[in-house]
C-alpha cells in the first residue's frame, strides 16, 4: 500500500500539549506543512474560543474534531442536566471552530453504581439529546469507542459495535464513528464492523501505536511504529470503504513524547506517518 498523503496528517493537540500552548502548537503545526489540527475544549478556553478559531483561520487549518463532548452519565438528575448543557456548549464551540466532527468520549459508571448497562442506557438517551441539539445546526459527533480498561470511568462503548449499534438506533444523520486504533487494534471484529460503519459513518481516523510492556494504560501511548499496531492494514481498512479523511495522531506519552521538544515531536508525526500509516 502507498504512502499517504502528507496532506492529509493532522496533529490532535494533545500531543505536544506538555510544552506547548495551543497558540504554539498552531504555529508549530503551521510551520511544519502540517494541514489538520484537532484541539482539546481546556486548551480552547485557556486561549479564548474566538482567538483560538481566528488563528485556526489565519493558518487555513482543517479542524478535523473537537476533543471533546460526552461524560452523559450521572448519579442524579442533576449531574446529567449539567452534562447536557456542557455538551451544548461543546457543540458551540465545534461549530465556531468550524470543526468536522464532535468528538463524544461517553462517559463511565456514575459514582457509587455498578450498574453497566444502566450506564450504558444512560449515554443512549445522552447522545439521542444532544443529537436534537448538534443536527439541526449541522454538527456531526462522533462516538469513540475506548478500548474496555476504560468501561468504568471513561467510556463504556468500548467496541465499534457498540458505536454502530447507537447509530442504527439513533439514526446515522449526523451521528457516526471516530476510530481511534489505540482502542480497536485488538478487536477481532473489527473488520466487520468497519466494514458496517462503511463511509458515512467513519468520521475520524487516530493513529498511534501500542507498546509492550505498556507503563501506564492511560499516559503511555507509542508514535506509530513503535509498538504492535498494524496502523496501514488499519488505514487500509478506513479507506476501503471510502474514508478520504485525515489522519490524526494523538499521543498521550506522560514519560517519552511529552518529555521531548514539540518540533521534534512534529518531526517525527510527519515521517512516521508516511513510514508506518
Amino acid at each position: 500500500m502507498a504512502a499517504p498523503d502528507s496532506g492529509r496528517l493532522s496533529i490532535n493537540t494533545a500531543t505536544v500539549r506538555a510544552l506547548w500552548g495551543l497558540g504554539e502548537i498552531l504555529d508549530g503545526c503551521a510551520r511544519h506543512g502540517i494541514r489538520g489540527v484537532s484541539p482539546w475544549r481546556d486548551q480552547v478556553q485557556a486561549m479564548g474560543l474566538q482567538e483560538a478559531a481566528a488563528k485556526v483561520r489565519e493558518h487555513g487549518f482543517t479542524v478535523t474534531g473537537y476533543c471533546r463532548g460526552g461524560m452523559f452519565p450521572g448519579a442524579t438528575p442533576a449531574e446529567r442536566l449539567a452534562a447536557r448543557d456542557d455538551n451544548r456548549r461543546a457543540v458551540d464551540e465545534a461549530l465556531a471552530l468550524g470543526a468536522r466532527c464532535l468528538v463524544l468520549v461517553v462517559g463511565g459508571l456514575p459514582k457509587g453504581s455498578k450498574d453497566l448497562a444502566g450506564a450504558r442506557g444512560q449515554v443512549r438517551d445522552g447522545i439521542g439529546e444532544l443529537l436534537d441539539y448538534a443536527r439541526p445546526r449541522g454538527m456531526p459527533l462522533a462516538i469513540e469507542p475506548l478500548h474496555p480498561m476504560y468501561a468504568a470511568d471513561r467510556a463504556c462503548v468500548n467496541t465499534t459495535a457498540q458505536a454502530n449499534d447507537l447509530c442504527d438506533e439513533l439514526g446515522d444523520d449526523g451521528l457516526g464513528i471516530a476510530l481511534d486504533v489505540y482502542h480497536v487494534w485488538w478487536d477481532p471484529d473489527l473488520p466487520a464492523q468497519v466494514a458496517r460503519a462503511g463511509r458515512k459513518r467513519l468520521l475520524a481516523f487516530h493513529v498511534c501505536d501500542w507498546l509492550v510492556p505498556t507503563r501506564d494504560l492511560l499516559l503511555d501511548r507509542g508514535m506509530m511504529g513503535d509498538g504492535v499496531i498494524d496502523v496501514r492494514a488499519l488505514r487500509a481498512a478506513v479507506e476501503a470503504q471510502g474514508y478520504d479523511g485525515f489522519h490524526e495522531v494523538e499521543i498521550f506519552s506522560a514519560e517519552d513524547w511529552w518529555k521531548r521538544p514539540p518540533d521534534e515531536v512534529l518531526r517525527t508525526c510527519l515521517e512516521r506517518h508516511q513510514a508506518c500509516c
